[in-house]
């Protein structure tokens, strides 16, 4: 694989899109005013408990109060309910992990984790060592834990590590360490002395955030078409990640970045509801709030041998295509796919194995459901910032919400 990040950036908004072998894969877009709040941390306050959902109302600052769930708040008793654990007015340190969306807030949780290129620092945590589970390689796990261990020289560490999948095959984690523990102390101070919502930590703008988690072996080449973007990044590689300074290179051109590499064209149609299929087949996406849907239909493919044959090929190329668009469009919670029903079993299991490939790609944490007899499957995507739709439309004032218009 090849891969090619481009950064196109504006005083209104950022965009960055990963491109594989020339294919867009990934399209992310951070506007001004609508900044994603995921990974910021916060110093709050608990304004009210809610017993019977095992949650609590925080407020963080936000003109809508935040969501914590018991489950987000450390401690030793897993059993313990939300009352013993929180009382009204409490101030705690919380972290965003889910942008509000639709007419939730955002969400949080107080288990705090701090990413670096090559490490994530969980802080006030139980100390243990791990190793990504993306990094197969046995042999290379024990050696990833083994530069941990010469990098971690307290004896009493302060918090969890865990190597990321970007490390593989590096030598060295003690910059890492270094930077995290510092942005800790930071955190640290602040929090002692900021007031009820505060903003203690910023997770890093887009462009920033993209070196940092996007950038792979295999990615050939970074372009930024603004100037004063490009030396931000230039000064960032330099100090985080001078192996790749050579691929970082400033877009000078009259023709728009995204215009040159038919980005613009691809955004639009992962934008539209029906998505055509090479063999005459479609699939449509239909998202709401609570779920999305994705329905396989044969359309003009009529194929050339028996019935079997034609569904199980339809049905192929739509599992690919699929989990493409799930991670273009960035489409997450509950996800149901009615693919067109199969007869063969061994069909079934063919189509489901090429939807679980095809996802292996995908950053984002996805679990899939065996093929049910009605033809669907079931599956959940992390979600946790809002899909391309959400952040490039609106509900259409017209038809009261039934469908969506471009933001202005």
């Amino acid at each position: 694989m090849s891969e090619i990040l481009l950064i196109n950036a504006t005083s209104y908004e950022k965009r960055v899109a990963l491109l594989d072998n020339g294919i867009l894969q990934e399209i992310y877009i951070e506007r001004r005013g609508r900044k994603g709040l995921v990974g910021n941390i916060y110093k709050g306050k608990v304004s009210r408990i809610l017993p019977g959902m095992e949650a609590a109302f925080v407020d963080i600052g936000l003109e809508k109060a935040a969501f914590l769930h018991v489950s987000e708040i450390e401690g030793d008793d897993p059993n313990q309910s939300i009352r013993d654990r929180l009382n009204d007015g409490q101030v705690v340190v919380v972290q965003v992990i889910k942008d509000a969306l639709g007419s939730k807030g955002v969400r949080l949780t107080m288990r705090l984790s701090l990413p670096s290129r090559y490490l994530v620092f969980m802080p006030e945590n139980g100390f243990f060592m791990g190793i990504s589970q993306r990094i197969e390689s046995e042999a290379e796990r024990e050696r990833l834990k083994n530069v941990l261990q010469a990098t971690i020289t307290e004896p009493l560490p302060r918090g969890a590590y865990i190597v990321r999948t970007a490390a593989e095959g590096v030598t060295s984690l003690s910059e890492d360490k270094r930077y995290l523990d510092k942005v800790w102390e930071v955190v640290k101070t602040r929090a002692a002395s900021a007031k009820v919502g505060a903003l203690l930590h910023e997770d890093l703008p887009l462009p920033l955030r993209a070196m940092r988690d996007l950038v792979k072996p295999q990615t050939e080449k970074i372009q930024v078409d603004d100037k004063k973007t490009f030396e931000a990044l230039q000064t960032f590689v330099r100090t985080f990640m001078p192996a790749i300074e050579e691929k970082l290179e400033w877009y000078d051109n009259a023709r728009p970045i995204f215009d040159r590499y038919n980005i613009e064209d691809e955004i639009e149609r992962a934008l539209m509801r029906r998505v055509p299929l090479k063999s005459g087949g479609t699939v449509v996406f239909d998202q709401t709030e609570a779920m999305t849907t994705i329905d396989v239909n044969t359309g003009a493919f009529v194929g050339h041998q028996n019935v079997d044959d034609t569904l199980f090929r339809t049905n192929m190329e739509a599992a690919n295509a699929i989990a493409r668009q799930i991670r273009l469009r960035n489409v997450g919670g509950i996800i149901i796919i009615d693919f067109i029903d199969m007869v063969n079993g061994e069909h079934r299991r063919q189509v489901l194995r090429t939807l679980e490939k095809a996802l292996q790609h995908d950053s984002t944490k996805t679990n899939i459901s065996d093929i049910s007899p009605l033809g669907l499957v079931q599956m959940t995507r992390k979600r946790t910032r809002e899909s391309l739709q959400q952040v490039l439309c609106e509900a259409c004032p017209t038809c009261e919400g039934r469908s969506v218009v471009l933001r202005t």
